[in-house]
């Protein structure tokens, strides 16, 4: 009986572990250290997947799979400097990358202006 019990109390310690690993006061975790870019100038005033008007003024991000009107955190791993974004497109095109930030995201927890991308993680907030 004394295993058995240990048996239990041991499993609902770790379950609770583990619930507790990917989250914090923002939402779960979705990624950790990925790559993400952003949109150049050009883009601006275009149609987005979602069929919204593009602005890098704006908080948005692409990316390939997320619903649109999903809202995410995005913290640069180097400083710690987090932005708040809305899944508004479709991409990045370039393999390996996580996400496209709009221009005044990513200038938001960008140290260093003259990078063209970042490390950050992700994190699901709606």
């Amino acid at each position: 009986m004394k295993t058995l019990r240990f048996i239990a109390v041991f499993t609902l310690l770790l379950a609770a572990s583990a619930c507790g690993s990917g989250k914090n006061a923002s939402g779960s975790f979705y990624k950790r250290h990925v790559e993400v870019s952003y949109y150049g100038d050009k883009f601006n005033g275009r149609k987005t997947a979602s069929g919204e008007k593009f602005s890098n003024s704006k908080k948005t991000a692409a990316h390939r799979s997320l619903a649109f009107g999903t809202k995410i955190k995005v913290t640069n791993v180097a400083n710690d400097k987090s932005v708040i974004v809305t899944i508004n497109d479709r991409g990045p095109q370039k393999s390996g990358r996580e996400l496209d930030l709009s221009k005044s995201a990513f200038m938001e927890i960008t140290d260093n202006k003259n990078h063209g991308t970042l490390k950050v993680d992700i994190q699901l907030i709606k």
